[in-house]
């Protein structure tokens, strides 16, 4: 198939363009580089379009894989966030019709706040920031597509994702690498006290096996993508002083944000009925994993 994938420099997008690859599909990355890296497509032999959902790549597409957003959830401006993340994907939709292709977008557990875990998709959405509202109106504006297209679309409700390709993100990487980084040059890693918050961590292979596995749904869904079991910060730093041969005690620091969200857990029914989803790798065999790549 031909599959255009949004924001295929970032870290998911273009793990998912060298693993479509991999499969003989013909893959198009689209990315205006502003937050996705270039070093993340130095293995890539598909086309790739500077630029962002104002240039409409030449061709019909069979798949969108519409991975391209402002993630960065400390963004205050909120027609910067609701023009990037909602029009762009308002724009992505139409080339969708035309070209009679089906959706897979990512949306995110942002949409939940501090909904008690575990988090299923039928609560009352309770986003925190703006980045968490504009995923909830993505998730309206796929389901009036749907309703007037009867193309398939599938939303997923990513929670913490993990793995290799998330190094240019700096600050905005998952938890697991901005704390190896930290333990790797010898310093104590950083968490909001007490360390007991939790986090439903994903390894990035079980994001792409939903991502597959959404791509071939002939329905509209939105489903979580997460492990199914939350960890805390303190877990994680065990598992690293393991992997990593350390011995670093966590140092604890007073939380700065008011819409921190304390533990998030995906409830993953759904995405199993739906789908066919099934999470293969846990924490420990993750953080493996991920130290094994040379990645972390």
């Amino acid at each position: 198939m031909r599959i255009l994938v949004t924001g295929g420099a970032g870290f998911i997008g273009s793990n998912l363009a060298h693993t479509l690859e991999q499969k003989d599909h013909e893959v198009v990355v689209l990315d205006n580089f502003s937050s996705g890296s270039f070093r993340n497509l130095v293995h890539f032999r598909g086309q790739v379009v500077a630029g962002g959902c104002d240039i409409m790549p030449a061709g019909r597409f069979d798949i969108i894989s519409h991975q391209a957003s402002i993630t960065d959830t400390t963004v205050t401006d909120q027609l910067a966030m609701m023009r990037n993340n909602l029009e762009g994907f308002r724009t992505v939709l139409a080339w969708a019709a035309q070209w009679k292709a089906r959706v897979v977008w990512a949306s995110s557990a942002a949409v939940y706040g501090n909904s008690p875990a575990p988090m299923r998709e039928s609560m009352p959405p309770a986003p925190l920031n703006v980045y968490g509202y504009s995923k909830l109106a993505m998730e309206h504006l796929a389901r009036r597509w749907h309703q007037e297209t009867k193309l398939p679309i599938v939303g997923l409700r990513y929670f913490n994702v993990y793995g290799p390709g998330e190094g240019h993100k700096g600050k905005f990487a998952s938890m697991i690498y901005q704390l190896a980084q930290q333990m790797k040059n010898g310093k104590r890693p950083r968490i909001f006290h007490d360390g007991g918050q939790k986090r439903d961590f994903v390894w990035i292979g079980d994001v792409l096996s939903a991502n597959l596995l959404a791509m071939q749904s002939q329905g509209c869904h939105v489903c979580n993508v997460g492990s199914g079991k939350a960890e805390s910060f303190n877990t994680v730093i065990a598992e690293l002083n393991n992997v990593l041969n350390t011995h670093l005690e966590p140092d604890y620091f007073p939380n700065p944000y008011d819409f921190f969200q304390k533990h998030t857990e995906a409830d993953i029914s759904v995405a199993g009925a739906a789908l066919g989803y099934v999470p293969e790798v846990g924490l420990q065999q993750g953080v493996g994993h991920y130290h094994a790549s040379g990645s972390l």
